[in-house]
């Protein structure tokens, strides 16, 4: 690798996503916990994927869709995440690289297959997520190349790699080296369950090593313990340097220490699967944010690029994002 700088760094679960219409029998059939994402283990994945109807596989997991965004916006990506050595983890592998994301994460030496997750998409254009983390929790610290992550402006890192303990540790590890190189570190808190599964780790996190915060509604408000958005929000400026809360057809809210600034969603003729709107939200964001634009304008850019994702099945872009951008912000 050259000194080529990056504008980001994810480092995430790697994870195919297998996409499935379904009706909202089907959610109480399985005993589904509809509109959140639940942990499987193989046995599970197995049953789940042979009730699933007609699937469309596709890369995904939330750090790889935002820094496949962000690369579909004309950022310089990099991405950090483990896959088998089989089929699925060729597929991610050339889909990221495809994309011009910057990906030599080594595939895991064992026989434990790349992660999938089973998505179920009901006519609500709610998305329900069965994940099997497979090779995801082999992701160590020595995956995490300090000439990567050094090198970009800002290191993203997803709540979910809280779930593995070596995956953790790759965590801590660079945030420590973005840090010390002067850069920064931007965190999702990803989904309210793994957030209450975390909470007292998560608060510390937010609080003194996270420089750029992404949560939807139900994430803030489960950080904080509170069921009130406009509580969560005094919260977060009380203990954040920058946050970016999405809230679904409301927009998103940026919160800094100093002001709270709310941007409408981006108009979408219609909803058609919610898979990937906080990760490209975030892409979006993230991509203003590293170009030097206000977070105003930049929060822009991000319901941009979470309203072309949910008008098409699947969790990455369609069309070109940086034409779109080109035509409806400049």
């Amino acid at each position: 690798m050259s000194d080529k700088l990056f504008d980001v760094c994810g480092i995430g679960n790697a994870i195919v996503d297998v996409l499935a219409h379904c009706d909202q029998d089907f959610i109480e059939r399985m005993s589904l916990n509809k509109g959140t994402m639940t942990l499987i283990d193989s046995a599970r994945a197995e049953e789940l994927y042979a009730a699933m109807g007609p699937a469309v596989e596709a890369s995904g997991g939330s750090c790889g869709n935002t820094i496949a965004g962000l690369a579909s916006l004309g950022g310089r990506g990099a991405y950090i995440g483990k896959v088998g050595n089989d089929q699925l983890g060729g597929i991610f592998r050339h889909d990221m690289r495809a994309t011009g994301v910057h990906f030599e994460t080594p595939s895991a030496t064992s026989t434990t297959p790349t992660a999938r997750s089973m998505i179920f998409v009901t006519p609500d254009a709610e998305r329900t997520m069965n994940t099997y983390l497979g090779a995801c929790v082999e992701l160590t610290p020595d995956d995490v190349d300090p000439a990567v992550v050094t090198r970009s402006k800002v290191t993203y890192l997803e709540g979910y790699l809280w779930d593995p303990p070596l995956a953790k540790q790759a965590f801590l590890k660079a945030a420590n080296l973005a840090h010390g190189a002067g850069r920064e570190i931007s965190l999702t808190l990803s989904d309210p369950f793994c957030v209450k599964r975390y909470l007292t780790e998560f608060q510390d996190l937010v609080k003194n090593h996270v420089d750029i915060l992404f949560a939807n509604e139900h994430e803030i408000t489960a950080l904080w313990e509170t069921d009130d958005f406009e509580a969560a929000v005094k919260a977060t400026r009380e203990h954040c340097s920058l946050a970016a809360i999405t809230r679904s057809a409301k927009g998103s809210t940026i919160v800094t220490e100093t002001q709270v600034i709310d941007v409408p969603a981006w108009p979408v003729r219609q909803v058609v699967d919610v898979t990937g709107a906080g990760d490209l939200y975030a892409a979006g964001f993230l991509y203003g944010y590293t170009q030097g634009r206000d977070h105003a304008d930049s929060a822009r850019i991000g319901a941009l690029a979470a309203g072309e994702v949910i008008s098409h099945f699947g969790a990455r872009p369609e069309t070109p994002l940086a034409e779109l951008l080109l035509q409806q912000v400049g």
